[in-house]
């Protein structure tokens, strides 16, 4: 089974970054090869190989740039797997190829450039290994670079009886402890299981809801993605029932069925009712040994 693409992929951060090091990993690339490119025409100076080389390299960035959009644009309505992600990256790459090789062509039949006499097919395959290089490379690099840092992000659930304190807790419940920390890997917030009532999403923010010593409610912001807290409190008390919010079921005082679904109800009233939706529905459910 294919796994889905981890959501931090689609970011708006993740694709301006990955956009970024192709476009100065492949100019690199370009730049350091092109004395041993015996069968591309790409030049420099002022002459007119160099305006095709340049409209290339524009081009291709253009293609890449339009295509990180679109992938950004379509990230809440269209699921993608890692499948996806990769087909999405070829089919950019196969595009760049054929396009160096419409490129090649027409320049040749211009007399605008020289090089090494190939048909078609061979002029594809040795762009398929030059996009490769410039391509495909620092995606990969790109990759495993936001994926080492969605690791550290350090949002986890923490006990105090793990941890040196000079503080006696006076109950099992008083030593846990929910630690958030945001995508910078600065601790932001330490709350009691118990004072902790939901999670809401706000773009790429989270604000968190729980009620101080005195029994108020607060709400604390912290750059963060709900999807990195679901992530990291799985098996916890802490369940994902909705797009937008996470909700601790020990707070749940009642499970609702309405018109439109369900909808949960929790200790403080002055909390309006959350609703559930289809997608986490059954995980809520499954809290209460109630069927979907």
């Amino acid at each position: 089974m294919i796994k889905s693409l981890p959501t931090y992929f689609r970011d708006k951060y993740t694709l301006l970054g990955t956009v970024t090091f192709t476009a100065f990993f492949s100019l690199l690339i370009l730049m350091l090869c092109m004395p041993f490119l015996g069968n591309a025409w790409f030049a420099l100076g002022i002459n007119k190989a160099f305006g095709l080389t340049a409209g290339f390299y524009f081009t291709s960035l253009g293609i890449i740039i339009i295509s990180k959009w679109v992938m950004y644009l379509t990230r809440a309505k269209v699921n993608m797997d890692y499948l996806g992600y990769v087909g999405w990256n070829l089919a950019e790459t196969i595009l760049i190829c054929i396009l160096y090789t419409g490129i090649s062509i027409y320049g040749r039949q211009q007399g605008i450039i020289e090089y090494e006499s190939h048909g078609p097919l061979s002029l594809f395959a040795s762009a398929l290994v030059f996009a490769f290089i410039c391509i495909i490379v620092p995606y990969t690099i790109s990759g495993l670079f936001f994926s080492l840092v969605d690791k550290n992000k350090t949002i986890r659930l923490m006990n105090t009886r793990d941890v040196v304190t000079d503080q006696i807790a006076d109950s099992e419940t008083d030593s846990r402890k929910i630690t958030l920390y945001d995508n910078s890997g600065v601790m932001k917030l330490s709350v009691s299981v118990e004072n902790l009532y939901y999670i809401e999403s706000d773009d790429n923010y989270v604000i968190v809801w729980y009620s101080d010593s005195r029994g108020a409610m607060k709400k604390y912001m912290i750059r963060c993605r709900l999807k990195t807290i679901e992530e990291s409190f799985r098996g916890s008390s802490l369940v994902r029932c909705h797009r937008k919010y996470i909700v601790n079921m020990d707070k749940v005082k009642v499970l609702r069925k309405e018109k439109d679904g369900y909808e949960l109800d929790l200790e403080n009233d002055a909390i309006p009712p959350i609703s559930i939706t289809k997608t986490y529905a059954e995980n809520v459910l499954s809290r209460f040994d109630v069927n979907a």
